[in-house]
């Protein structure tokens, strides 16, 4: 839940995740849900600051050595921005990272739920997952040059009597029930994706900005979180609400909630939640953590 104060200021490689051949089955499917806004008492009672001094207040501290973003200062995105660019300096400095890893994605009319511990590696781009819920040890490898850049994926169960698949990640058996291929997976192309969506956004009118600098996520990790708002739909706003959550003691991008435009007075949908948790930075990972030969995994 999101705490704290805010300043008011007017004016997905972010991933889905690869499934098996649609023989394979699905599971973890749910109902569609809705990320409510902060209660009213957990809603800022401060004296509202502008986001020209927000701004100038961020740049007189480290900002001032980071890009400047391409937009206005006056705008209420240019200090989300510059909390971004500050995060995404923390990213350059990490080779590779474990992690917990939940997914909420809004698929059709479902909004679908995958619990997974993760191994990233940035150079060369390598994934491995296990799954915990649904689909409880399910195991995916991608590395990216090999294989003919194709996933390897097995499941567990009578299911395993398939073996091990490769699959093209963005393939229709791969896709089917993801926004996104795994090949966009990890913080580092998250936070890309908003810091894209921001500048774009920043040269737009009709954007409204909260600072939440005591959210605290439901796993523990204390943040500070970012969160434009469109009041208005329009073509160019893809999303009603986007929130950026950055851990105070890391810096890392750790959660982005993307939500839809309200439908008939209802709350706003989730069309997209990447949580990490549970993070382990530059651990030394290696080949053997993503070849299906390693004798720790389950392929067959």
């Amino acid at each position: 839940m999101l705490q704290g104060k805010n300043s008011r200021e007017s004016s997905s490689r972010s991933w889905g995740f690869v499934m098996l051949a649609s023989c394979l089955g699905l599971a973890g499917m749910q109902l569609v849900s809705c990320a409510a806004d902060p209660a009213d008492d957990e809603k800022p009672r401060s004296v509202p600051r502008t986001a020209r001094a927000e701004a100038t207040a961020a740049s007189n501290g480290s900002a001032q050595d980071l890009p400047v973003p391409p937009i206005d200062p006056a705008h209420p995105l240019f200090l989300p921005l510059q909390e971004a660019y500050k995060s995404r300096e923390v990213l350059a400095g990490i080779k590779d990272y474990e992690a917990e890893f939940v997914k909420r994605e809004l698929i059709g009319r479902k909004l679908i739920k995958t619990t997974m511990f993760m191994k990233l590696r940035h150079e060369p781009f390598s994934v491995y997952l296990k799954f915990i819920d649904p689909n409880t040890g399910r195991e995916v490898i991608f590395v990216e040059g090999r294989n003919k850049n194709n996933l390897f994926v097995h499941e567990t169960g009578f299911k395993a009597i398939v073996g091990t698949i490769s699959l093209l990640p963005t393939g229709p058996d791969a896709m089917a029930d993801n926004r996104y291929p795994v090949t966009m997976i990890g913080m580092k192309i998250l936070l890309d994706k908003i810091i894209t969506q921001w500048e774009t956004e920043g040269k737009l009118g009709e954007v409204k900005t909260q600072k939440y600098p005591n959210a605290k996520l439901p796993s523990g990790e204390e943040c500070v979180a970012y969160e434009s708002t469109h009041p208005t739909p329009r073509n160019q706003f893809k999303f009603h609400i986007t929130r950026l959550w950055i851990e105070k003691t890391s810096g890392l991008p750790i959660r982005v909630e993307q939500l839809g435009f309200p439908q008939n007075g209802e709350k706003p949908p989730i069309i997209e939640e990447y949580t990490y948790s549970k993070i382990k930075t530059n651990v030394s990972l290696t080949d053997k953590d993503f070849d299906i030969k390693n004798p720790a995994y389950a392929f067959p």
